[in-house]
């Protein structure tokens, strides 16, 4: 069997490292695995492929910009010229991630997938797939996706564009692309984002929840003495929260509103955080800037008592899978798929916006104590989020997709 995956990056991001995770639970297997990306990548070797250009995606980019096309045009020599690539490389399964990302035409990549007959599995990252123009939208409580969208209120955010507003053409397009594949797999992290492919015009498609997986060996209850005493937080309750990026999505407004409610003797600590972000942060707020060193990560989060996360949107973050393989309980907004990862024995979850009940969880956890939650925390990812077992199950839906057995199911491997 050979597995041909697509995304715009490769080993950077989380949607890239999952990418390499899955390329290699396939070679362990003896499985030829390739990576087909569009802008950036961390790995070189012959199993990488380069789709389009620099050049290419500055295009794409602009043309996002002027005309809200986003995918729909541009890039059309560099993805005529990668399918070239996959005749070449005649691989037996197709593999989508991101498809949105300045880097490849998706009417031009379908027909041929269409023509092609080759079983597909996508894995929906996020909502862009079913959408006529965001990624997200329960931050702007938009519903227009359901039926058809007009009008958008997010045409200034990602894939940007700075004169029109093109969500409702947009919409018909990808609907009409999108369908069509004989052999189509959808597999989502959530069953939240589960549930609104099923709602969406990409419902007619069978749908697999595969979660997340991350690296247990990495992510584990380390020493956090040494964060502790670099930070001065020794005689301290420690508060954490860990984005990529800290915007009013992912809850920068309710952390400054939690630092005005919490005691003296609690310190909140924020990674991700910009250098601008670091001078308006209060004094009880202790900023570190993001950081790749996943091991100092680690550190970081078995440093503190507990993990927050104030998202007003997310598929399934995989902060929280890192703070509890840590040993740290989670306590998170209940937005999009946050929640699925934690039951009562390893952390709460608040009212989407409720700073005072965010506080209050915090609180129990601070009565109770760290180390009542730290060994379910940990038994929770090592029975469910096991990147070696999570990516196994790919294996086993390229096996079952490549012998025409797909049909339609909508399950979770997770179990509550």
């Amino acid at each position: 069997m050979k597995v041909l995956q697509i995304n715009s990056v490769c080993g950077i991001g989380s949607t890239g490292r999952i990418a390499t995770d899955i390329a290699s639970m396939l070679k362990e297997n003896h499985i030829d695995s390739y990576i087909a990306y569009g802008r950036e990548t961390s790995l070189e070797d012959d199993h990488v492929l380069k789709i389009g250009s620099k050049l290419d995606c500055y295009m794409h980019a602009v043309l996002t910009r002027m005309f809200d096309n986003h995918a729909l045009q541009g890039s059309e020599r560099a993805t005529r010229n990668f399918i070239n690539q996959i005749n070449r490389l005649a691989p037996d399964i197709i593999h989508l991630h991101n498809l949105h990302g300045y880097y490849i035409n998706i009417k031009i990549l379908f027909d041929y997938l269409k023509k092609s007959g080759k079983p597909v599995v996508w894995t929906l990252h996020d909502c862009w797939s079913f959408t006529g123009h965001c990624a997200h939208f329960s931050y702007a409580q938009c519903e227009q996706w359901r039926e058809g969208c007009n009008t958008c209120s997010q045409t200034r955010n990602y894939p940007a564009s700075a004169f029109r507003d093109n969500s409702q053409s947009n919409y018909a397009k990808k609907r009409v692309i999108f369908s069509g594949l004989d052999n189509l797999t959808l597999v989502t992290p959530s069953k939240w984002l589960a549930g609104l492919a099923e709602k969406s015009f990409l419902a007619r498609y069978p749908v697999k929840v595969i979660p997340n997986g991350i690296d247990l060996t990495i992510f584990q209850p380390v020493s956090g003495q040494a964060i502790r005493y670099k930070y001065n937080l020794e005689n301290k309750f420690v508060i954490l929260g860990v984005s990529n990026v800290w915007t009013e999505r992912k809850g920068i407004n309710y952390i400054m509103k939690l630092s005005k409610l919490i005691k003296e003797d609690c310190a909140i600590v924020l990674v991700g955080v910009t250098d601008k972000q670091m001078s308006l942060l209060p004094s009880n707020v202790i900023g570190i800037k993001k950081t790749s060193d996943i091991h100092q990560l680690a550190q970081v989060y078995a440093a503190a008592d507990v993990f927050i996360n104030p998202t007003l949107e997310d598929n399934f973050p995989t902060v929280n899978l890192e703070a509890l393989a840590c040993g740290t309980p989670v306590i998170t907004f209940d937005s999009g798929g946050s929640p699925e990862a934690i039951d009562s024995s390893c952390g709460f979850v608040a009212e989407r916006g409720n700073v005072n009940e965010l506080n209050n969880f915090i609180t129990v956890v601070r009565s109770r104590g760290k180390n009542r939650y730290s060994h379910h925390c940990r038994k929770r990812v090592l029975a469910y989020y096991n990147k070696q077992n999570c990516f196994d199950q790919y294996i086993g839906l390229y096996k079952q997709v490549a012998l025409g057995k797909g049909g339609r199911w909508l399950e979770s491997t997770v179990s509550y």
